[in-house]
């Protein structure tokens, strides 16, 4: 509560104090969660190639293809927040 009054004393608005939290907790939460995500798909890999070396290249496809959409969460997350900056 203490940030949301000193971004109001500051620029003397409140609803856009407010805005910009949210925007920057909508961002920031959905890299959070693309990062876990991320790091349990290569996690998961790593373990699966060590036990069965020889599925590596069948695993790989899905590995990026899981890659990549988890990364697509965090243009979710900022295209989202933005919209809900602009449009609130």
């Amino acid at each position: 509560m203490h940030t949301l009054t000193l971004l109001a004393a500051t620029s003397g608005d409140v609803t856009k104090a407010g805005k910009a939290i949210g925007l920057a907790l909508g961002v920031g939460l959905g890299a959070l969660g693309a990062g876990v995500g991320i790091g349990n798909i290569f996690g998961s890999m790593i373990q699966s190639v060590a036990r069965q070396p020889e599925l590596r290249g069948e695993l790989q496809g899905i590995q990026w293809l899981g890659f990549a959409l988890t990364e697509a969460v965090v243009f979710y997350g900022l295209l989202g927040s933005i919209l809900a900056y602009v449009l609130v």
